[in-house]
């Protein structure tokens, strides 16, 4: 399948993205955090990690959330303004503090301590849809961290994905992006499902739907599953990303990258599919891009990694498909990967939480 999604994106239209971005700090170099003498701050929140790649890529994009009245909010404020997004929808919250993350690397993988209960953005709801950069939107993006946050913030994404889609004025994408650490125990499936299913375009990890509702799953299996969408992606790990719409099927495999750490692989591969259709490009050349911006994220230590020059990415978007497979990463590579634990391309959603993190909240 080639031909343009038929979705309501006018190619020229701005894109609005919600949710919480937090404060982040890890050990530098990478050891233990109780031997730890030196922590680096940077920002971490998967919805200003699509909205930031997305204006890397040109588009001009918004990000609505809240922050609170400190130090770490100014951060976090100054960081995502500063990759090009325009944050004059973000609200300062007085009274509740900015979310922090803090990273502790061991020598199996690297531990996530949240520190978010009751941080400004966890009190968003509804009204945030109100805003007037919502409302000349060509596309809203959530992901599925947001409605574990509390019950207004599920208030929030129930409301964005409430309208039926011939209804709504935009476009709304939706990413799965489960994290077990932020659900009650059996509430998350049900819950993720019927969001996803109500979006226009959908983003869902191979790993994570079949830990979330059958571990025999394939993708195929997912779009009968997730059937309303009028397009869904499912990424199969560092194998393939596979687009499903109107009755049609395309799969493009990932490129080979040396990983150095795969989170927020996967907010670069939404933000550089979504550029890619909202410029008005085929879902072969869309997936083509999420995967190229996807690379860049795995090379870095954090989740916003430079791109490829424009002339690089058009030559790989150009590139026909046997050329692009042999840039791309095969079945002895990834057998050969998983055993030395190093090269490769990004894995899933859940797979990399497990590979990367163990969560813990507070």
């Amino acid at each position: 399948m080639n031909g343009v999604l038929d979705v309501p994106f006018p190619s020229d239209g701005s894109v609005v993205c919600i949710g919480e971005t937090m404060a982040a700090l890890a050990p530098t170099p990478p050891v233990p955090l109780d031997t730890a003498e030196d922590l680096r701050l940077s920002v971490a929140g998967a919805e200003s990690n699509v909205a930031m790649y997305l204006a890397d890529l040109g588009r001009s994009v918004s990000w609505l959330s809240a922050l609170g009245d400190d130090a770490f909010g100014r951060r976090v404020r100054a960081a995502v303004a500063a990759a090009g997004v325009d944050v004059r929808g973000v609200r300062t919250d007085p009274e509740r503090p900015t979310g922090l993350l803090v990273k502790d690397p061991g020598r199996d993988r690297t531990r996530v301590h949240y520190y978010r209960s009751g941080s400004a953005a966890s009190a968003l709801g509804p009204e945030t849809l109100d805003d007037e950069r919502v409302r000349s939107a060509a596309l809203v993006h959530l992901t599925g961290v947001t409605p574990a946050l509390s019950p207004s913030c599920r208030k929030l994404v129930e409301a964005a994905l409430g309208t039926p889609p011939g209804d709504r004025p935009h476009a709304v994408s939706f990413d799965v992006n489960h994290r077990p650490a932020l659900w009650p125990d059996g509430t998350a499936a049900t819950v993720l499902r019927d969001l996803a299913d109500h979006a226009d375009i959908t983003f869902v990890g191979l790993d994570e739907a079949q830990e979330l509702w059958d571990a025999d799953l394939q993708p195929a299996d997912v779009r009968r599953l997730l059937a309303r969408p009028r397009l869904l992606v499912v990424k199969d790990g560092g194998v393939a990303a596979h687009a499903f719409a109107d009755g049609e099927a395309c799969t493009v495999p990932a490129l080979r990258t040396e990983v150095v750490e795969p989170v927020g692989a996967g907010d670069a591969f939404a933000a550089g599919f979504l550029a890619g259709l909202l410029r008005g490009e085929a879902l072969r050349r869309s997936l083509r891009l999420g995967h190229i911006t996807a690379s860049s994220a795995l090379r870095v230590t954090g989740d916003h990694g430079p791109l490829p020059d424009t002339d690089t990415i058009a030559a790989l978007l150009d590139l026909g498909d046997e050329e692009w497979s042999s840039e791309a990463r095969h079945d002895e590579d990834i057998h050969r990967t998983e055993n030395m634990g190093r090269r490769g391309s990004y894995p899933g959603t859940r797979e990399a939480i497990r590979n990367a993190a163990t969560e813990s909240t507070s």
